[in-house]
């Protein structure tokens, strides 16, 4: 190594948004799919900051034709007088500087969730162009950028009676290889904020095919979030439990008062579904709001369970994984100056919203109890009976604890593990029957490849305490042979397999036993899922032979298209299961990394995970028939 040739004329210094479009994934994540909709997130969050201090109420998203995106609101709009320091108007200040905005100095705003103030600039360097246009003042002023550089100076566009700002951009795809927006992604995201914001008008209309807007406007906020995620669940309140408080609740002018939020509603599922946000950022990995919400309803419940009787003095106090069986809530905080772990954002920090948030929801559970007691009754009794369930399933637990895959049998005759015992190098396969199962061993390579039977269908865990759970014998497999545990006891270092593959037939009954297979890991070894372990094998569907020729073709498309190239006189053979290939044909298509495809399970939105598996695999009919009449339309390949 030639060091002695290193010297200042190596170092270089990226002025401006010149650092954003060299290291994009910096700034928002990952230019795959995720950030893309991250930079309409990002415009989206400005109009919500405006929201927050009451000076919008209305938003609109639209896709154009050519996947450019323009967003509206009806706020103060972004300042255009000119900045000394900048010798440069502020709304250019704040398109092409980072950590520029008016959030900083706490006069601006009061609750904001963008606070780095690095979105729309960000937004603007990683476009093709973006053009914004303010209305304030009775005047409208527009400005266009390309690739984040102004190509038109800040200007008069007339005289206006709106109110607000229009940005519009088109991301660039020397940045993002695929430029096409999902509708499904942005309603899920636009949705949550109508709940966060109760009142706001969000609308998002997809000019693409001409679909009429989505709006979404929630009078009863995060209460009617909480009954649109348990809209497949059977509930044991006629409504949400809704708490709003302010605290201090009179504040002085020293004070930085914190805005909290809580509804609640318990169903008769066995599942906690708990979300917190702060700022409406999504913490997905909770932090001292989560924590004082927990520890508030766990006193109030056993406060109220002794004080009725239902708890005697002898009885130990319920846990709070007890308390929170069949609970789903949204906890929500505003506050000036957030602490977040992290530029995810996925903690808040704050210490002093522990003690604020557990006093404010041990006071109103305390008075929902004393006020409603026939729901108080079906809730304490749950959880009690929760109580009883968890003594159950720690002696199944232990049971599984003391299993592994060199002792016990269970895994005799099961398992065919793979030679190496390095798990970074290995993966196991989770396979639908004893005849496929059968291939797939034979067919592997036996260095790094496992093989697990599983026969029928696993115990559908939407519908299931954990007891249960426990008992069944496919998932007592599954668990010890993937090593982690489940639940409080799971531990990702170890996993035994760095690449857990469902492997099922391609058909009605192998998807069902595939997404049972999804519910458990989600609902009870959720890491696997969001570290990227979980993947989905991809069989083909047919053996299409001319003469000589033998092709391997995996939808009904390639196959149309396969046709046409080679006319009549095609022998096609569908493959209705796993077991009709032989060992070589399914290594070939299916188990060979250098010719197989796999599809990596991700998780993207927590809160729309949990709405997918409560509708698919929960008790109510309705919401699942919903679904997929809505889906129905999208599925290429169906066998009746």
């Amino acid at each position: 190594m030639a060091v002695e040739n290193y010297s200042a004329d190596d170092i270089q210094v990226l002025e401006g948004l010149e650092a954003v479009r060299k290291r994009p994934a910096m700034y928002i994540g990952t230019t795959s799919s995720r950030g893309l909709h991250h930079l309409v997130f990002e415009v989206v969050d400005n109009s919500i900051d405006e929201a927050l201090q009451g000076a919008c109420d209305t938003i609109s998203v639209a896709i154009h034709p050519d996947n450019s995106i323009t967003v509206i609101d009806n706020g103060r709009g972004i300042p255009v007088n000119i900045m000394p320091e900048y010798n440069m108007t502020a709304l250019e200040v704040v398109m092409t500087k980072l950590h520029a905005g008016g959030k900083f100095g706490g006069k601006g705003y009061k609750v904001s969730g963008g606070l780095h103030g690095v979105g729309v600039s960000v937004v603007n360097a990683l476009s093709e162009w973006l053009i914004v246009e303010v209305w304030r003042e009775g005047k409208s002023w527009i400005q266009k950028y390309e690739k984040g550089v102004p190509v038109t100076p800040v200007k008069m566009n007339g005289e206006t009676s709106s109110r607000g700002t229009r940005v519009s951009f088109l991301p660039d795809k020397t940045i993002f290889p695929d430029l096409v927006f999902s509708v499904d992604i942005l309603t899920q995201r636009l949705r949550e904020l109508a709940f966060l914001n109760k009142g706001i008008t969000i609308s998002l209309t997809d000019e693409r095919d001409g679909t009429f807007p989505h709006v979404f406007k929630y009078e009863g906020g995060i209460a009617s979030f909480v009954e649109h995620l348990n809209q497949s669940r059977v509930v044991l309140q006629l409504h949400p439990l809704y708490i709003q408080q302010t605290w201090p609740k009179n504040p002085g002018e020293s004070d930085t008062p914190v805005e909290v939020e809580i509804a609640l509603q318990y169903n008769d599922t066995y599942l906690e579904n708990l979300f917190s946000f702060a700022n409406n950022i999504n913490t997905i990995e909770g932090g001292s709001h989560l924590s004082g919400f927990k520890s508030g309803i766990t006193r109030a419940i056993n406060s109220y369970a002794r004080l009725k009787g239902f708890l005697k003095e002898k009885d130990s106090n319920l846990s709070g994984e007890d308390i929170r069986e069949g609970l789903t809530a949204v906890i929500s905080v505003k506050l000036r100056e957030p602490q977040f772990e992290g530029q995810t954002k996925a903690k808040l920090g704050n210490s002093e919203i522990e003690g604020i948030v557990r006093g404010i929801i041990e006071e109103g559970v305390n008075q929902f109890l004393e006020e409603n007691p026939s729901e108080a009754k079906a809730i304490v009794e749950k959880c009690i009976l929760s109580s009883r369930a968890r003594e159950a399933a720690r002696k199944a637990r232990d049971v599984v604890r003391r299993a592994s895959a060199l002792e016990g049998g269970t895994l005799a005759g099961k398992l065919a593990d793979c030679s190496d015992k390095n798990p970074a190098n290995c993966e196991i396969y989770l396979v639908e029957g004893e005849s496929a199962g059968g291939s797939a061993k034979m067919g592997r390579d036996r260095a790094f490849q496992a093989i697990l039977p599983l026969k029928g269908k696993i115990l559908n865990v939407e519908k299931a305490r954990l007891d249960k759970i426990l008992n069944n014998e496919e998932i007592r497999i599954l668990i010890t042979a993937l090593g982690t545990g489940i639940s409080e006891d799971f531990d990702i270092k170890k996993l035994r397999y760095d690449r857990i593959i469902l492997m099922t037939d391609a058909d009605v009954d192998g998807a069902h036993i595939r997404t049972l297979l999804l519910t458990f890991l989600y609902r009870y070894m959720q890491t696997l899922v969001e570290e990227g372990h979980v993947y989905i094998a991809q069989p083909p569907l047919y053996n299409v032979k001319k003469g000589k020729k033998e092709t391997y073709i995996y939808n009904d498309a390639e196959l149309e298209k396969l046709r046409q190239e080679l006319g009549d006189g095609m022998a096609v053979q569908r493959y209705k299961g796993l077991g009709e290939m032989d060992p070589d044909q399914l290594w070939e298509t299916t188990m060979n990394p250098e010719t197989r495809t796999l599809r990596k399970v991700s998780l993207e939105d927590i809160v729309a995970a949990d709405e997918i598996f409560s509708t698919l695999m929960g008790e109510k009919v309705e919401p699942r028939k919903q679904f997929i009449q809505t889906y129905a339309k999208e599925v290429k390949n169906l066998d009746i």
